[in-house]
């Protein structure tokens, strides 16, 4: 006679076996579905092909996403839909056209983790070892897209990327925004033995009260990147790296602490750059650069447009023109598409005020 512990199990494993059925079932269907898919997607690719048409259509591919966010009843998180999508739409993308990114390298860095957040695993990367590097990739054509940091939400604004984008003739396609996760990487036995600490000089500055308490003894040592903080510190034992998972993963060390950026929020924004003008997708922002006449009022004169035909400016961000002494460019980040009509009037007016103006992009807002 069986005990009343194997008829337990018995019957746990009977209901088991329903939910792990199901999952089969389920599982197969998915695949036959994924497959069918990505049959559609790539007769578009070849449609596209006699048409000369941009494989990659972020337009699209926010407006999907979104739909998607839409109708999902849970119990996976909008985040976890999209994470999701984005790797099948990556898949089926490659079987248009498999596309090259620059980023900001080397692998390892939050660079790289922004450009396989936003294109998937599916797309071929091309690590830079300086934002100047990125904007040559994308203009020269080796890359499809580059991906460059714009602004971090502790740091600031990041000035080489907007320097460049004054004289660059790529546009910006999309946006990306990553929550910037720091962690005390070693190969050490604990915090204790830790006597020098190697990362960018921004991940140094986002963890500086963080240091100041645990490690007040260790050297900070600012080198070009996370991923090489990472690198050097798999060489010296009593060497640490601040830098995320993924350099952890790759160059094989512990976690000795998770999580020091000094704000819990912290997060950096990139820019996707092509030569695409990109249609509106229903939540989009348009970027612009422009000069202010040198006199009283010259910068409200400026801003006016923009409120009469109410339109929202989310960021405005000066940097020197290198034209003249205490000349400035301004930066500026709008709600809305150039094809909108308030914002489309708001920028003619704006156009006939500014000595100088510059469009740099219509795009989505990131999604996530």
């Amino acid at each position: 006679m069986a005990d009343a512990g194997e008829l337990q199990d018995d019957g746990l494993d009977s209901r088991l076996r329903v939910h792990r059925d199901a999952i089969d079932a389920l599982d197969r269907e998915i695949l036959a579905r994924l497959n069918e898919r990505a049959m559609h997607a790539k007769a578009i690719g070849e449609l596209k092909a006699g048409g000369g048409g941009a494989a990659y259509r972020p337009d699209r591919e926010a407006r999907v996403l979104a739909r998607l966010c839409e109708h999902n009843g849970g119990p996976l998180s909008d985040n976890a839909i999209i994470g999701v999508f984005r790797q099948v739409m990556s898949a089926c993308l490659a079987l248009e056209q498999k596309l090259r990114i620059a980023y900001l390298g080397p692998v390892g860095t939050f660079s790289h983790a922004a450009v396989a957040r936003h294109f998937g695993q599916f797309v071929d990367m091309l690590p830079c070892a300086t934002i100047d590097e990125i904007f040559r990739a994308g203009e020269s054509g080796q890359a499809d897209y580059a991906v460059v940091p714009v602004e971090n939400s502790t740091e600031g604004a990041v000035g080489r990327t907007l320097d460049l984008m004054y004289t660059t003739e790529l546009s910006i396609c999309g946006e990306i925004k990553l929550r910037v996760q720091q962690n005390l990487l070693s190969n050490a036995a604990d915090i204790g033995h830790v006597a020098r600490v190697y990362s960018h000089g921004q991940s140094l500055a986002q963890c500086a009260q963080w240091l100041a308490r645990h490690l007040p003894g260790a050297a900070r040592i600012p080198v070009a990147s996370n991923a090489e903080a990472a690198r050097l510190a798999a060489e010296e034992p009593s060497a640490a790296a601040i830098a995320g998972e993924i350099a952890a993963s790759i160059y094989g060390l512990g976690v000795l602490a998770a999580h020091i950026e000094d704000e819990p929020n912290n997060t950096t924004r990139f820019w996707v750059l092509g030569r695409q003008s990109v249609p509106a997708s229903g939540r989009d922002e348009t970027s612009l650069v422009m000069s202010a006449a040198n006199r009283p009022g010259a910068m409200h004169a400026l801003l006016e447009p923009l409120a009469k035909h109410g339109v929202s400016m989310t960021r405005i961000e000066s940097r020197p023109a290198r034209t003249g002494l205490w000349e400035y460019l301004f930066f500026v980040d709008i709600v809305g598409h150039r094809d909108d009509p308030v914002v489309a009037a708001a920028l003619a007016e704006l156009a006939g005020k500014a000595p100088f103006l510059k469009l740099l992009g219509s795009y989505p807002a990131a999604s996530t």
